[in-house]
């Protein structure tokens, strides 16, 4: 059947409008994507006529009405669509009068979901570098991905949860706060989207500690130093976060640095002079804030002179010179006396043997000429001088000998001699000191 014909039949049996008025629902774009808009027109087709001034437009979804619930534009603008926004779309028109409004077919709209990936996880402050006590940010982003999006943190190799959140968005943060000692360790996050989770790469934290005031320490070779001795500056921070760098002071100028990339304390070596007494002082930093420690006062006095035509000995060294000096001393005099004994009892015994009276091969006796006779004949007497030395004394023996004509007497004589040269001999010692023997006087 031609199609003009159907015309004037429908013409003559139905309704004006809905002879001439059809409306069409059209989706740009037809299959969208989450975080992408969306634009819905009702369009309407012309029959026979024109369509009413001015008609009413309502937009709606699953039997909800979407947007406004009447509108003059026959366009609905939706700026972001989730896959929770599909549905089935439909839209009416709406005239003068009490006529019922015209509806459009339904259309379903399918909002196309995109999975998650590239996962990462951000810090801040950035660097994974946190001072103990602040706030530390865990930034966990998608570079694709739609829809609602589900963010996991894990804290450790062995996945420990920390914390769980889906929102309409391709990051999220997680803020751990104050910071501790504990939370050095390493993180990761995961994201899902439905599509099935998506891991981030780790990443390290470490909670950074500010150093406690250090402690300085001389340490120099002897209690009393003296010039020319090596000191050793030792500055040493018992808290705090390596590395550490140390700075040493002499009266606030730098005499230089020393580092300690594990931690602990540092040292710093320093040959005195005479400009070098005063106070000391070092400074610790790990980049959190340098601390100074107390001032160190340092008086040494200057290094003693020498002579040198005279080296200097230890005080046991001279000790011992003494006792030995002392000893041979004593042996030396006393050999001198025993000497001094024997010589005198030979120069008697040469002084008999040249006299031809005290001859005792003479064949008449001799009586002493000096013993019971008014007017004996003497001899010259012979003098001998005997010097004994110790230190600066000197004694002097005098003594002398009288040769006499008759050998009994001379022999009478050399007895008396020995014995008293041997007294007084003694006793000259005694008075001095240096005789330590006993004196037997045999007569």
């Amino acid at each position: 059947m031609r199609p003009g014909l159907l015309l004037f039949i429908c013409a003559l049996l139905c309704e004006p409008d809905e002879l001439f008025l059809h409306l069409v629902l059209t989706a740009r774009p037809s299959k969208p994507i989450e975080g992408s808009s969306l634009t819905l027109t009702c369009e309407t087709r012309l029959l026979l006529q024109p369509p009413p001034v001015q008609p009413q437009f309502s937009f709606f979804r699953d039997g909800h009405n979407r947007g406004s619930e009447r509108s003059s534009s026959p366009k609905l603008q939706i700026p972001t669509v989730w896959k929770e926004d599909s549905g089935t779309y439909w839209c009416t028109m709406t005239t003068a009068g009490n006529k019922p409004p015209k509806q459009s077919q339904s259309s379903y709209i399918q909002v196309q979901r995109i999975p998650v990936s590239d996962v990462s996880l951000e810090t801040q402050p950035p660097g994974g570098q946190v001072m103990k006590g602040d706030k530390l940010v865990l930034i966990c982003s998608v570079a694709k991905g739609t829809g609602n999006i589900t963010f996991v943190w894990y804290k450790g190799h062995l996945g420990l949860n920390l914390e769980t959140k889906t929102q309409h968005s391709r990051t999220a943060n997680f803020e751990v706060a104050p910071v501790t000692e504990s939370d050095s360790d390493q993180y990761y996050c995961a994201a899902d989207n439905g599509h099935g989770p998506s891991l981030s790469g780790l990443v390290d934290i470490a909670v950074r500690i500010p150093v406690s005031r250090p402690v300085l320490t001389l340490r120099a070779p002897r209690a009393q130093a003296e010039v020319g001795d090596v000191v050793e500056l030792h500055c040493e921070a018992l808290g705090g976060s390596p590395p550490i760098l140390y700075q040493f002071y002499h009266e606030d100028v730098t005499l230089g640095n020393s580092s300690a990339p594990s931690g602990g304390g540092a040292s710093f070596n320093l040959s005195l002079t005479a400009e070098h007494s005063g106070n000391y002082s070092c400074e610790a930093d790990n980049g959190q804030g340098a601390q100074r420690s107390e001032a160190v006062t340092l008086n040494f006095t200057a290094q003693p002179q020498v002579s040198p035509s005279v080296p200097a000995e230890p005080r046991g060294e001279h000790l011992t010179s003494g006792v030995v000096e002392g000893l041979l001393g004593s042996l030396g005099l006393i050999t001198a006396v025993l000497l001094l004994g024997y010589w005198l009892k030979r120069k008697i015994e040469r002084c008999s043997t040249r006299d031809p009276h005290r001859s005792h091969s003479s064949p008449e006796p001799q009586e002493p000429n000096y013993l019971n006779s008014p007017d004996p004949v003497q001899l010259p007497p012979v003098y001998e001088n005997v010097n004994v030395m110790r230190g600066d004394d000197v004694y002097s023996l005098v003594y002398h000998v009288q040769q006499e004509q008759e050998s009994g007497a001379a022999e009478h004589m050399r007895t008396q001699v020995e014995n008293k040269v041997s007294a007084d001999i003694y006793s000259r010692l005694r008075k001095a000191n240096i005789a330590d023997v006993d004196y037997d006087d045999t007569t």
